[in-house]
């Protein structure tokens, strides 16, 4: 099934893309922000240490991992069956109105246990919202996209995640300006409450965009037979090799991330390396920056020497200075560090690029939101909730970061073995390196 869009209709497709995911990943974000800072000490009873409460919100931060594959499923199931612009504007409101809800959360010094319960309750939301996100936004990109050019309009998701993020911090920063009696009991509510103004933009963005001429042509088809089965169990019956591979993919796209900046924060400020906060912290935000310029890059240089070329070389790159990334940091020395955390963000970037045009191009389109929904959930619940955790156990173990440095090039190994098998379907929007046969006669 070949089809192609309007330039105007893909271009505007990149971008509600874009700003859809940037939005859905801001929300998510600025909860794990309020986790680190405030939610412990708010959402817990007032005798709790710190970093118990602490860990106790980031327990329900983990929440939103493993709610993202059932979202997955579910809105792939309405993004293949229904359409992939009712499924996206769906979790858009969802995730839009669960944030501004926590915004007005009453704390647990108001109404005791209820308060930790509906923060993990709204926590499970988010995660069923970012679940059905990621593959739809991914979809309407790709398969907007002209021919030539699907690996670099499919990026426009990716960078969202890292302007979200940016988004979120920088919320944050600007609240942490207060003195901490107004902090605590209003200035934290304000990056949840500021939701409500970037969901009335991303909707109004979102509602602009045509919906997937894929699905309106696949849609047309199917009027004209008996309806297929559950989308869930066509992906799970004839595309069980490709989802297995696709999570294979993902983990250092998905799950390295988080070694390379939450853990390596927590790694380099410890008391045993003793880098300064404000050292890495300034480093990781410029990475965020290059991230997004290094995205760009590597997916426009997919659609010239393909998609999985580049996805490999990120993965080797991010194998090659895996070690020096960690090995420097009890060196203290600043130009050092900082330099290698850029890098490190260039090598990442090639990974997570690229990532909407293959696993797009590995499922036929009755059953593409879903196979790379579940494809992308599962990983990121496996690979992204469990890495930090996995590799702070094995510094504790063993005393130093080899073993973490071990773990990443493992990650590595696995992720290029399972991309260099990723089928790649003839007929779908970004098979070999992003080209796609002419537009059959009669198919606009």
């Amino acid at each position: 099934m070949t089809v192609q869009s309007h330039p105007v209709a893909a271009r505007r497709a990149a971008f509600g893309s874009f700003v859809g995911t940037t939005i859905e990943w801001y929300d998510f974000y600025v909860y794990a922000t309020a986790a680190s800072l405030v939610l412990g000490e708010l959402f817990f009873p007032a005798d709790t240490d710190r970093l118990t409460g602490v860990m106790a919100s980031f327990a329900i931060f983990a929440v939103g991992f493993f709610a993202r594959p059932l979202g997955g499923v579910v809105f792939g199931h309405f993004g293949d069956r229904v359409g992939r612009k009712a499924a996206l504007v769906t979790t858009l409101l969802m995730m839009g109105s669960v944030t501004f809800a926590v915004g007005l959360l009453p704390t647990y010094s108001a109404i005791g246990v209820t308060a930790p319960i509906l923060l993990v309750v709204f926590r499970f939301v988010q995660g069923l919202a970012v679940g059905g996100e990621w593959g739809g936004a991914a979809l309407m990109a790709v398969e907007h996209a002209p021919a030539a050019r699907k690996t670099f309009y499919g990026c426009f998701p990716q960078i969202g995640n890292s302007v979200g993020a940016l988004l979120a911090t920088g919320a944050f920063s600007l609240v942490s300006t207060l003195d901490d009696d107004a902090l605590l009991s209003w200035g934290w509510r304000l990056p949840f409450l500021a939701s409500a103004v970037l969901i009335v933009v991303g909707l109004v963005i979102r509602l602009r965009v045509e919906e997937s001429p894929v699905f309106v042509a696949m849609r047309d088809e199917h009027a004209r037979r008996q309806p297929a089965e559950l989308p869930v169990k066509a992906a799970l019956r004839t595309s069980m090799r490709a989802v297995l591979l696709g999570i294979g993919a993902l983990p250092v796209a998905v799950g390295g991330y988080y070694i390379v900046t939450t853990f390596l924060l927590a790694y380099a400020t410890g008391p045993e390396i003793g880098v300064s906060e404000t050292t890495v912290l300034n480093a990781l935000t410029a990475a965020a920056f290059l991230e997004v310029v290094a995205t760009l890059v590597t997916s426009w240089l997919g659609d010239r020497v393909g998609p999985r070329r580049v996805v490999i070389g990120g993965l080797v790159a991010v194998a090659l200075l895996a070690g020096p990334q960690f090995l420097v940091m009890p060196t203290q020395n600043t130009a050092l560090i900082v330099t290698m955390i850029l890098v490190m963000r260039i090598g990442m970037s090639g990974t997570y690029g690229p990532l909407p045009a293959i696993l797009s191009a590995m499922f036929r389109p009755e059953v593409r939101y879903t196979g790379i929904s579940l494809s992308y959930q599962v990983a990121g619940a496996i690979f992204g909730g469990l890495s930090p955790l996995v590799a702070t156990a094995l510094l504790n173990a063993y005393g130093g970061p080899l073993p973490v440095v071990g773990l990443l090039v493992l990650m590595c190994l696995v992720a290029i073995v399972c991309t260099v098998l990723a089928p790649q379907l003839a007929d779908s929007p970004a098979a070999g390196t992003g080209a796609e046969p002419a537009p059959r006669p009669g198919v606009a």
